[in-house]
């Protein structure tokens, strides 16, 4: 059902670029908005990985140097049938996570330290499988096509408002900039719905490719008051990348509002307990049988990690 409601929001963000593109421009001008934008997000979609974990200072590390981190990626990784990704760790307090990668073979995953040191080892596990999802969906591909799409309908609305519009269509120039402010406005509005909705993906197909979805619910309610808590100055300086965190990184965001990047909280916990409810019996805990609890830092009898991930 998600998978069908991306393709009609897609289509929709589409229908509205060629409706504006019409009226406002004509077909030419239309038609350069969209080489424009498509040309703008095609460099953004082919560097964002580099763009993203530049930005974010994530450090990438391998067996050695964090052997029990990438075991984990490479396990569910097989799972969910995709090439390894690379696996970076960013240096911050705040519990968060993200994947980039124009493709599954060109994938990564990025984990903030201060997620590692807030879940065990199964709601990591589940974190991991969701990032993973994103991954093996596409996700990127698909917020591109959504960004492309959005950036040509901000342009045409620009290019007809300094124009005055399509004197065929008859907008003339107070018609020119009511569209040129609405429009964007409707465009981005579908697109944060596009990235709400591949979130839910990601938690069905994360909690799929886990076994256990109960371990992502369970860390879904840990982090997000912990993200809410604790800035991510990273992403504060570059609120762009934000819909790319497992949660959002700048607010502690309520509700399922038309602006929001994410999905509230407890809508996708709730969906993650009805898929668990819908797993053969005894599924989920033959599954999370396979992930021992990681002992908080400091407990007794925990041996002292090499580092913040080890």
């Amino acid at each position: 059902m998600n998978l069908v409601r991306t393709g009609l929001l897609l289509a929709a963000l589409t229908a509205l670029f060629m409706v504006v593109g019409y009226a406002l421009g004509g077909q030419g001008g239309a038609m350069i908005a969209l080489v424009v934008a498509v040309g703008t997000n095609m460099f953004a979609w082919w560097n964002s990985d580099r763009m993203a974990l530049s930005a974010n200072n994530a450090i990438e590390v391998d067996d050695q140097s964090a052997p029990e981190l990438v075991a984990m990626v490479r396990e569910l990784a097989g799972r969910a049938g995709i090439p390894m990704p690379r696996v970076y760790v960013i240096e911050s307090d705040q519990p968060n996570a993200f994947a980039t990668g124009r493709d599954p073979e060109h994938g990564a995953v990025a984990v903030n330290t201060g997620l590692m040191n807030m879940l065990t080892r199964g709601e990591l596990a589940g974190v991991i499988a969701h990032e993973l999802a994103h991954i093996k969906n596409r996700d990127t591909l698909i917020m591109t096509i959504a960004a492309t799409v959005a950036g040509a309908i901000s342009s045409i609305a620009q290019f007809g408002m300094f124009f005055g519009g399509s004197r065929e269509r008859g907008l003339g120039p107070i018609g020119a900039i009511a569209m040129a402010i609405l429009a964007p406005l409707a465009a981005m509005i579908i697109q944060m719905a596009i990235s709400r909705t591949r979130e839910y993906v990601a938690d069905r197909d994360g909690g799929l490719i886990l076994g256990e979805p109960m371990q992502l619910a369970s860390a879904l309610a840990k982090i997000s008051g912990g993200a809410a808590a604790i800035p991510n100055e990273a992403a504060e300086r570059h609120p762009a990348m934000a819909h790319m965190f497992i949660v959002n990184p700048l607010t502690g965001g309520g509700v399922d509002n038309l602006f929001s990047t994410h999905p509230d909280v407890n809508n996708r916990i709730a969906a993650l307990q009805q898929l668990a409810a819908q797993m053969p019996a005894g599924a989920s805990a033959a599954a999370s049988g396979a992930w021992r609890p990681m002992r908080p830092h400091g407990s007794a009898g925990a041996e002292r990690p090499r580092g913040p991930w080890g």
